[in-house]
């Protein structure tokens, strides 16, 4: 059995650094205690079986967002099995202390929950007016396809002028050739020479001569 006296310099008061100590120590099944020093410092003296001891000072070496040791001050003797357990040691008065700064802590807790809120409400505005945009862009998206929808109709009206057009040119060209195969006088000639003006009139009406 071993005693190991340690001195813990560091952030280490008022941070549950006693509380995590007790926890460790407990759970190893060793004895003894933890206490705040004036000078900042916290003592721990603890009793075990010696691998534990090891284990444990490697253990309460502790370094985490609260928490930050920087220097352990280690002591060894013979244990002589005066504790029972393992506990905390708390002075005169620092309870009060300690629930004072509980308070300070709760509230700035609460301050920083207060500015994530609004960090998160300004993320919420920031996202609403870009939903707002993409919403104007589709509407334009849609404005556009409507205008493309219109112009493909009128297309499809051109195109349907231009087949009647071609049909009626390809009627005018039978009837014609009709008309020439059974030219057999002066009287038919002439009235050939009649549909053919009267074709041509037709083709410049439509503007295509």
């Amino acid at each position: 059995m071993k005693r190991l006296t340690a001195l813990v310099s560091g952030k280490v008061q008022r941070v549950g650094y006693r509380a995590r100590i007790t926890q460790l120590a407990n759970g190893m099944g060793l004895k003894g205690f933890v206490e705040n020093l004036s000078d900042g410092r916290v003592r721990i003296i603890v009793e075990g079986d010696d691998e534990k001891i090891k284990l444990f000072e490697e253990a309460i070496d502790i370094k985490n967002t609260f928490i930050q040791v920087t220097n352990i001050g280690k002591n060894y003797s013979q244990a002589n099995d005066e504790f029972s357990s393992f506990y905390k040691l708390v002075g005169t008065g620092e309870t009060d202390s300690r629930l004072d700064e509980g308070i300070g802590i709760l509230k700035d807790m609460r301050d920083l929950l207060i500015s994530i809120c609004d960090v998160q409400k300004q993320m919420l505005g920031k996202q609403d007016q870009m939903l707002e945009k993409q919403d104007q862009m589709l509407e334009k998206q849609d404005q556009m396809l409507e205008k493309q929808d219109q112009m493909l109709g009128k297309q499809d009206q051109m195109l349907g002028k231009q087949e009647e057009t071609i049909l009626e040119i390809k009627d005018m060209n039978q009837s014609l050739n009709d008309k020439m195969d059974r030219a057999l006088d002066r009287s038919e000639i002439i009235e050939l020479k009649s549909d053919v003006s009267e074709m041509k009139s037709a083709l410049k009406a439509k503007g295509i001569i």
